[in-house]
């Protein structure tokens, strides 16, 4: 797939994925009803630990591993949109284009997935999640959203969470478009949650008054998602 920013299209057919039984856990990103495929997860032996921005139990990498089952969606940006809706005054479907041309914040971040690995220092580009609060204008009686990804997978954080100034809707990485394989062409990025909240292909935002469990909560994982 051809880089893509904001403003740009590319042309791509959807992927169909088999459904298959999912187990007890594993986890960063959305795979619908699937379980996750493991590549490039070992952890580098030349990176040191950091004890101060390290969770119990993590191991640092200086690879982005690469967690999904099958091959991740392939868009076709002309067609694609984001839905912004719910309990809010002003929904929004954004094209790619108007989300290019949304305000731009750059952000720097540590990455900790629960299968133990952590990168740090993440360098992302994106829309800040207040800016999309901004747009819609939620209503009071809103207290969680509901990120709603490719293959119907979904999962959930409070409005207090989502308020922090370092959450956002990605579209860049370390200075390039994302790919595929990490959640392009837009992800969401929670850094103080265990990354499979940082919802991979994201393609829509719901406000909700009452919390409903997404994937992985639904398959044990703890909703706090709390490192």
């Amino acid at each position: 797939m051809s880089s893509l920013t904001p403003s740009t299209s590319s042309a791509k057919s959807s992927s169909s994925q088999q459904k298959i039984p999912v187990p007890p856990l594993l986890g960063e990103g959305r795979v619908g009803a699937e379980i996750l495929f493991r590549r490039d997860r070992e952890p580098d032996p030349r990176v040191v630990r950091d004890p101060h921005r390290l969770p119990p139990g993590q191991v640092l990498t200086q690879k982005w591993p690469v967690l999904s089952y099958g091959s991740p969606p392939r868009y076709d940006m002309t067609g694609w949109r984001l839905r912004l809706y719910g309990e809010v005054e002003a929904p929004a479907t954004l094209t790619w284009d108007e989300v290019g041309k949304l305000p731009k914040t750059a952000l720097t971040a540590d990455m900790h997935c629960v299968t133990t690995w952590s990168r740090l220092d993440n360098n992302w580009e994106g829309v800040a999640f207040k800016d999309l609060v901004a747009l819609v204008n939620p209503r009071g009686n809103a207290t969680y959203v509901i990120a709603h990804c490719d293959a119907d997978y979904t999962t959930s954080l409070p409005i207090d969470v989502l308020a922090d100034d370092d959450v956002l809707i990605a579209y860049h990485h370390d200075g390039v478009a994302l790919t595929p394989d990490h959640g392009g062409p837009l992800r969401l990025v929670v850094p103080k949650r265990y990354a499979w909240k940082s919802a991979k292909w994201l393609e829509g935002l719901e406000w909700v008054q009452h919390d409903r469990l997404g994937f992985w909560e639904r398959n044990g994982y703890n909703n706090a998602a709390d490192p």
